[in-house]
């Protein structure tokens, strides 16, 4: 599997690589009030595949946070019953104590 693996990724990269070679015209991406930039097909798709997995994960900061948080109070609510269980255990392995005898 970890040859099929590395095969794979070996393929892939060729096939990329390619498409950089073949596509490297220049291309011209208009922005608002009259800027320009002419850069190479393949540099253009670069960057906007990066800004946009950046711009993913900046997304998924905020519910990352959240589930850690929650993962920590359920944890810490867990700690404290396995404490209440244990000791539910035992004061119920222990012997009853005797009754107080009274003198009246």
């Amino acid at each position: 599997m970890k040859y099929v693996s590395r095969l794979l990724t070996f393929v892939i990269f060729v096939m990329f690589f390619g498409f950089a070679l073949k596509n490297d015209s220049e291309v011209t991406l208009h922005y608002f009030f009259g800027y320009e930039q002419k850069a190479p097909l393949v540099i253009m798709l670069l960057v906007f595949f990066v800004c946009g997995a950046v711009l993913g994960i900046l997304a998924m900061v905020p519910m990352i946070y959240r589930h850690r948080r929650d993962l920590h109070r359920h944890k810490k609510t867990l700690a404290e019953i396995e404490k209440e269980r244990e000791e539910a255990e035992r004061a119920s392995t222990q012997a009853p104590q005797p009754d107080s005898i009274r003198n009246t």
